[in-house]
């Protein structure tokens, strides 16, 4: 297929010829250590090093052997959905002494590996560089014992170290998500949605125990994807006197008609004076206090295990690529880093000093030092929890501010997984901010047709989990009944507008805009939240939604490649969704391990499909058994999927047969996964708190109503890199194809080489994003809490 011509051709200008890369895992497993492990293996050999596995953690290092084994690239096939690490992973006190890392240094020098992949926590990493530092003194030991000689220390002066972080707790500072992460909260999510049903049919109180060990994270990020009732984390102990504060909070929500309560543990969690307070502690509580029947469920090892999610997969894919190329560019000076997510972003860190930071947290919280223990976990850990406070517990409404101001929210376009969530925050928010909140049924057919009513704080309980609009969402746009929805503005006196939609809510809120000139009622602050499944918003990266088609297509392509084995080898043809948007079927392609994914935006010919055929054709002469094509189902009108299906048929003849599915409207379905309930959470609790700012800043005390005109009161709030970024819509207009409904730049195209790489094609690879060497900043950017990574 046609390349964009990358910066860098980096197999050329960045050989790995000569050199040895050794790959291990350590401490506890996570999800989509796999996939950084193939990643690393084939980005390796891809470049010409030589790559090891080091089996079971450090204890392989030190015991070498059969525990020190060279890599093909067969060796990491069909891992790359498997849960856990295959290669192993162990806890090691030998390594932790001199003589242990010298045997180990020995075993590496036996095979002429100076560049180490760590994959891990904080104490891997650490054990990691400790080894660094220690390195020409221990070859020096070595030389002594004569178990080396002068030339082997020499040539092997420096070790080169990389860390990537594997984690579930997502403990570690400096990156927004460890690898594992997201699958945890997937494994956390599935189990809570299953216990809300039998919670609610026996009117029962669950208290949930999470992981995390001593830090939060999961726990909060839970309870804000399932709208837990309270959630305790040894972060932010709660004040004392909590125990009566909580039991009025769950007697309140029982008394408005509410059938179950959630309260969420983690499993550090600790009050004012670091005392644990358990699960068993919570719910005896709560039976002394209010009688409620409870149940506790400690979730245990199971947050461990599963697949990993389509996120963990291709964070740990995008990682390990990262990885290789750093060890490619290191010097002798440079300082071990690790390879890590800011925003959308990878990015290098100097290792020792996000470990240093990560001390900071748990010495901040020995000191009781809580506030400065979340500003130092990061600003999308501080950002989580104030969404969480704002969201989960109502004030009185005596304390509520009184703006007097109406606001509507509506849903625009296609259904997409997360849209409720979203809907939920604003009303939520809006209500905290002293706003009459309104929902609007069915986007702008029910708006002109005056389907609009007052929306209450408990009327979105437990929306975050459910999937769809519960709104209702139509493709309608505005322009053809302007006057009408003008008229339904002014009747029930509406100041500002939200819209939670895809690319059908961009093109209305352009028709809003040019409508000002005609219509006072328009003159309010406008703001839309992208969410489509297609992700083809301009001005964001990501839209609601997203995540969980992709999640589907990923969950989909594991079970029909699972259905191929054991039989004769055989290639799937999937078609995707997305419009002309061709971001599921190539950022799937990568979570699915796909040998190619056809889309628009790089166009091919029948050159191409020959090409790719004969590919395939080679792969599945060597042990490969089984092939995976996405198709985007715009992506050429006449190269159709039956068109593709039949081509791989024939010319495959004898050597493998073909099979097509078109996943259809599947992508769309089901409850959203953790990412989308908490992007739509976050992105659009910011967007009301902007409709509050341009509500002040826009009322006129004079004539007594408000009136913005200009193009910053009607924006868009999207994901850019690093940060969410509101954008008058008037100014992406130049960024948009509108043909084709998609924007002219889209920042997934550099992940399509990466795909290819991984399925042994060569291609150039775009280097100019990759990371120079970055330092932890202790308090970024206000805007820039973009955390992707929820």
């Amino acid at each position: 297929m046609a390349q964009p011509d990358g910066k860098k051709i980096f197999f050329e200008n960045l050989s790995g010829a000569g050199k040895a890369i050794a790959v291990l895992t350590s401490g506890g497993d996570a999800q989509g250590m796999n996939a950084a492990v193939r990643a690393v293996v084939r980005m390796g050999l891809y470049v010409g090093a030589k790559v090891y596995f080091i089996h079971e953690g450090y204890q392989g290092m030190v015991d070498g052997g059969e525990n020190i084994k060279e890599a093909t690239w067969e060796s990491v096939s069909s891992m790359l959905q498997v849960g856990g690490t295959v290669i192993g992973s162990a806890r090691c006190k030998e390594f932790r002494s001199h003589e242990g890392r010298l045997k180990a240094a020995h075993n590496l020098v036996q095979r002429g590996i100076t560049n180490l992949c760590v994959i891990g926590g904080d104490g891997s990493l650490t054990g990691a560089n400790l080894f660094r530092e220690e390195w020409s003194g221990l070859l020096g030991e070595l030389a002594e014992q004569g178990l080396i000689d002068a030339d082997a220390v020499q040539m092997y002066s420096a070790l080169h170290i990389v860390g990537m972080v594997g984690s579930i707790d997502n403990d570690f500072c400096g990156t927004d998500m460890t690898i594992g992460t997201d699958s945890a909260l997937h494994r956390i999510i599935e189990v809570v949605d299953a216990i809300m049903t039998t919670a609610q049919s026996h009117q029962r109180t669950f208290v949930l125990e999470v992981m995390g060990r001593h830090c939060g994270y999961l726990a909060l990020v839970s309870a804000l994807a399932c709208g837990a009732d309270w959630v305790l984390i040894p972060e932010m102990p709660p004040e004392d006197g909590w125990e009566d504060k909580m039991c009025e909070k769950l007697s309140a929500t029982r008394s408005r008609g509410t059938r179950l309560n959630i309260i969420i543990v983690a499993e550090g969690a600790i009050d004012r004076h670091g005392k644990p307070i358990t699960s068993g502690i919570v719910k005896d509580l709560v039976v002394k206090c209010l009688g409620f029947d409870t149940r506790v469920t400690i979730l245990g090892h199971v947050q461990r295990g599963g697949t990993p999610s389509a996120f963990d997969r291709i964070l740990a894919s995008r990682m390990g690529v990262e990885a290789v190329l750093a060890l490619l560019e290191t010097t002798a000076n440079t300082p071990a880093c690790v390879v890590s997510l800011c925003g959308n972003q990878s990015v290098r860190l100097p290792l020792m000093e996000c470990v240093q930071m990560t001390q900071e947290v748990q010495r901040a919280m020995d000191g009781r030092r809580f506030e400065e223990a979340v500003k130092l976990r990061g600003r999308s850990f501080e950002n989580n929890l104030k969404t969480y406070k704002l969201l989960a517990h109502r004030k009185p409404e005596s304390e509520l501010p009184v703006s007097n101001f109406n606001v509507a929210v509506l849903n625009v376009g296609a259904p997409a997984a997360g849209m409720n969530a979203a809907v939920r925050s604003a009303v939520r928010v809006g209500i905290s901010e002293g706003h009459k909140m309104f929902a609007v049924s069915d986007g702008f057919e029910g708006f002109y047709k005056g389907q609009i009513k007052e929306i209450k704080w408990a009327d979105v309980g437990g929306w975050t989990g459910q999937g769809g609009s519960l709104l209702g969402t139509k493709r309608t746009l505005p322009a053809k009944h302007i006057d009408k929805i003008a008229e339904q503005m002014r009747k029930h006196n509406i100041n500002a507008l939200l819209i939670v939609g895809g690319f059908e809510g961009f093109l209305s809120l352009l028709e809003l805009l040019t409508a000002r000139g005609k219509f006072d009622e328009f003159c309010v602050p406008m703001v839309m939240v992208p969410a489509t499944v297609s992700n083809n918003v301009p001005g964001s990266d990501l839209s609601i939604g997203a995540d969980t088609a992709l999640n589907a297509i990923t969950n989909t392509c594991d079970r029909i490649k699972q259905s191929a084995s054991g039989t004769k080898r055989r290639v799937f043809i999937i078609e995707t969704m997305g419009g002309y948007c061709g971001y599921l079927a190539s950022v799937g392609g990568l979570a699915a391990g796909a040998d190619a994914a056809y889309i628009y935006e790089e166009p091919f010919d029948i050159r191409d499909l020959q090409a790719n055929v004969e590919h395939l054709t080679e792969k599945m002469k060597t042990s490969i058994q089984r092939g995976l094509v996405l198709r985007n189902e715009n992506c050429n009108e006449n190269y159709t999927t039956d068109f593709i299906y039949q081509l791989y048929s024939e010319e495959g003849r004898g050597v493998f047969d073909s099979r097509k599915n078109v996943l259809g409207h599947m992508q769309q379905g089901g409850a959203p996964s953790p990412f989308d309930r908490n992007f739509g959470t976050k992105i659009s609790a910011k967007a009301m708190q902007w409709i509050s700012k341009k509500l002040l800043e826009t009322f006129r005390h004079d004539e007594g109503r408000v009136f913005a005109n200009t193009e910053e009161s009607c924006c868009l709030l999207g994901m850019r890199r690093r940060a969410l970024v509101f954008q008058p819509v008037v100014q992406l207009k130049d960024e948009t194809d509108f043909v084709h409904r998609i924007p002219k730049e889209q920042w997934w195209l550099k992940l399509r080489p990466l795909m290819k790489i991984l399925a042994k094609y060569k291609t150039t690879f775009d280097v100019s994003d990759s990371g120079q060497l970055e330092h932890v900043v202790r308090n970024r950017p206000k805007e820039s809490d973009a955390s992707v990574a929820m």
